[in-house]
């Protein structure tokens, strides 16, 4: 063989391992980048993102922006995939055992962060309802099933009576059941969205982990109002959406736009009393916010610092810790006044 080849086909021999390790070997890492943002006041699929229902819920027009965002991730990433994403200088790549502990399945994860967004989508309701003054009630957050109540009581109903004893607060409600023992019959008198107010005759179970009467259901202190409310996003984990899907609510019960005409874009966690919580990946929702053509971007005030610390495009960065405070600062731009800054 020609020696100039054989040169030639040596050289080429370390290129072609490269090649196959680049684009074979993974590596430990997750990629972190811009993910899709969504209109909360538009639709997805043909449904409404945030959707309230019922003869009783006055719904008002609304129009422009409030959109939350979302931080992309790509698992199992080849060598080449990795370089590629990070001279890219779009993504971040980080160790995967921050965003799969090694003590927990990939399963076990995902479920968590589906509790979670399930969990954000709940306080968004009670935090828009309580800032909208709806009175408060002992609600049904959770049916067991198969339990004592399956089927007599669903998720939403508000408990105002037990065996005809009026009950407003939550320790009223346990003070009663505790007065109970496994196999009473118990009378509940309920409120249903959209639907008569009704009765149910429950037989208490049975449940180790306490002597008195198991009714089968999670209940709390929350704002109630006699209509559905329904959040229509699916595969979108965690809790961080919360702020945006309150401020969806109070603007579709409100009249009148929140944004005023302007394009916002948003994230924050929420309670159910209406605290505006940080979240993880802000810089990667700001890229996002801006390419889709935010020109605010609500940031929870714990994580200014770092929103600070990168480009912000033009785009305002206005601070919040509470429901009330968003709304606050959107009627302060609308108004052409001063909102809290990042």
């Amino acid at each position: 063989m020609n020696r100039r080849i054989l040169t030639l086909l040596v050289a080429l021999v370390p290129i072609l391992v490269f090649g196959v390790l680049l684009s074979v070997v993974t590596v430990p890492y997750v990629s972190l980048g811009p993910g899709p943002t969504f209109n909360t006041l538009g639709e997805v699929q043909g449904k409404q993102v945030v959707d309230i229902e019922g003869p009783d819920a006055k719904v008002h027009p609304t129009s422009g922006h409030l959109n939350m965002t979302t931080v992309s991730q790509r698992d199992g990433l080849t060598l080449g995939q990795a370089l590629t994403l990070w001279m890219s200088g779009r993504e971040q790549l980080v160790p995967r055992d921050l965003v799969y502990p090694p003590d927990k399945s990939k399963d076990e994860i995902d479920q968590a962060n589906t509790s979670d967004f399930k969990r954000s989508e709940d306080n968004a309701e009670y935090a828009a309802l309580s800032f909208l003054k709806y009175p408060m009630a002992v609600t049904v957050q959770t049916v067991t099933d198969p339990g004592p109540s399956a089927g007599k009581l669903k998720p939403g109903d508000a408990i105002d009576a037990v065996n005809g004893k009026p009950v407003a607060k939550l320790d009223e409600f346990q003070a009663l059941l505790k007065a109970t023992k496994p196999g009473d019959t118990i009378v509940l008198d309920y409120r249903r969205k959209n639907s008569p107010a009704g009765t149910a005759t429950i037989t208490l179970g049975h449940n180790p982990d306490r002597d008195y009467g198991f009714l089968g259901v999670g209940v709390l202190d929350a704002p109630w109002a006699p209509f559905d409310i329904s959040f229509n996003l699916a595969n979108i984990g965690g809790p961080s959406a919360g702020l945006m899907f309150s401020l969806a609510v109070v603007d579709k019960l409100t009249t009148g736009d929140l944004n005023d005409g302007k394009f916002i874009a948003g994230t924050g966690t929420i309670t159910g009393d209406g605290k505006v919580g940080s979240i993880g990946g802000i810089t990667h929702k700001m890229l996002a916010a801006h390419e889709a053509g935010a020109t605010v971007f609500l940031v929870p005030a714990e994580n200014c610092a770092e929103a600070r610390s990168a480009p912000q495009d033009g785009m305002e960065l206005v601070k919040v810790d509470t429901l009330t405070g968003a709304v606050d600062a959107l009627h302060a731009l609308s108004a052409g006044g001063e909102p809290p800054r990042c």
